[in-house]
């Protein structure tokens, strides 16, 4: 029998207890769904129809029969509802629309620096949105949730940024309550690295329980999955390591307030700062990671200095944590093995040898993707929770 209560992520999963099995993709029978889940099938009957009528599943070809009339099978129908996902940077950002199963449908990726505030920036959200509704084809009504990255901390029940350090007049606004005037379905927001972090499991690692991924870019920080459940902690800043002292930093100052954070050492606009005391012309962390794949010595040097500085800060989480996999994404990711090399130098040498036996460091596979593939499952869970199922049922 299927442990149909088994989290994902992001929680209990799915529509009803069926939909932990019906989101694979793979068509099952009632008496199929009845053996696996434990369930009655006359549970199992109601729930497939009421789901049927959603539009959420469809019959597909009927099932070799053993014997008697041929026995009808189900699946997700992935194309019922869209969901709109959007990753917001400090100065990118990323919007998509994807279906019920999480393929992206399609996506716009543009320049939009987050410190111009949070009408303009979700204004540019909302009429993005809708242009890619349109050219999916589909109707604004086939919309049915919607998921936000922000770059800072958020009170993720209510969707407000709190003390955002780079997002200047983001300070509990209420973004979910301002998309909702415009589009008029769930809006779930969260922190822009667990929204990777829940991309980069769902896209590479699925199987992983124990994962963490790590971001650098403008600044640093990590989304933490645990058990199979993504860590939010107390107040939602779980994994906030960008804000850890590290011995090398004593005395530099953080735009945070304090002194010595890793992320005023190693984030990308940290390692520009470094590079242009040394006499070279650098301004951004772009510039950096096109010296190193030029080969310049001592971009590659100040990367790998870089990783030295968050593979120190890993070393304790992985302590703490136990994890499977770290993987690595964000702008200066793109600087490759280099940074990578210096995050490994760091943990496999000061970690536990049983911590690291079988511990895998490597490159987020989603690469920029990561944040729009989460954005989308928070906006899937969200849409198939049973709260969400029950209340359309109830329409």
């Amino acid at each position: 029998m299927v442990d149909i209560s088994r989290a994902t992520a992001l929680g209990t999963s799915g529509a009803s207890e069926l939909f932990q099995l019906l989101r694979d993709g793979r068509p099952r029978t009632r008496a199929e769904l009845a053996n696996l889940t434990g369930l009655a099938r006359s549970t199992i009957a109601a729930r497939v129809d009421s789901l049927i009528r959603l539009g959420l599943v469809s019959p597909v070809d009927d099932a070799i029969s053993t014997g008697g009339r041929p026995s009808s099978q189900f699946a997700l129908n992935p194309g019922a509802r869209i969901v709109l996902a959007a990753d917001l940077g400090a100065t990118h950002a990323t919007v998509g629309i994807s279906d019920l199963s999480g393929v992206i449908l399609a996506q716009r990726r543009e320049s939009v620096a987050i410190d111009r505030g949070p009408e303009a920036v979700l204004g540019w959200l909302v009429e993005t949105g809708q242009d890619l509704v349109n050219t999916v084809g589909r109707e604004a009504s086939d919309l049915i949730a919607i998921g936000i990255g922000l770059p800072g901390p958020v009170h993720h029940a209510s969707g407000r940024p709190v003390n955002p350090p780079i997002m200047p007049g983001w300070n509990a606004f209420d973004v979910p309550g301002w998309v909702q005037q415009h589009l008029k379905v769930p809006v779930l927001v969260d922190n822009d690295v667990n929204i990777m972090a829940l991309g980069e499991q769902a896209f590479a690692w699925p199987d992983e329980d124990h994962f963490i991924f790590v971001k650098v870019a403008t600044g640093i920080g990590s989304g933490v999955i645990s058990g199979g459940r993504l860590q939010r902690g107390a107040q939602g800043i779980a994994g906030d390591i960008g804000h850890v002292q590290i011995p090398r930093g004593a005395g530099i100052p953080c735009h945070c307030g304090n002194r010595g954070c890793l992320e005023a050492m190693a984030s990308g606009p940290a390692i520009a700062a470094e590079l242009r005391r040394s006499g070279i012309d650098v301004q951004t962390g772009q510039d950096v990671v096109d010296l190193v794949k030029r080969g310049n010595i001592d971009a590659i040097q100040a990367v790998r200095q870089a990783g030295r500085d968050i593979g120190e800060v890993l070393t304790a989480c992985v302590s703490l944590i136990n994890p499977s996999v770290i993987a690595i994404g964000g702008s200066m990711a793109q600087a490759g093995e280099h940074l990578i090399a210096g995050v490994r130098e760091v943990v496999y040498t000061r970690s536990m040898p049983l911590a690291t036996e079988h511990l895998q460091i490597a490159q987020s596979r989603a690469a920029e993707n990561a944040g729009v593939i989460g954005a989308s499952m928070l906006a899937i869970h969200h849409a198939l929770s049973p709260e969400s199922i029950d209340s359309m049922v109830q329409v």
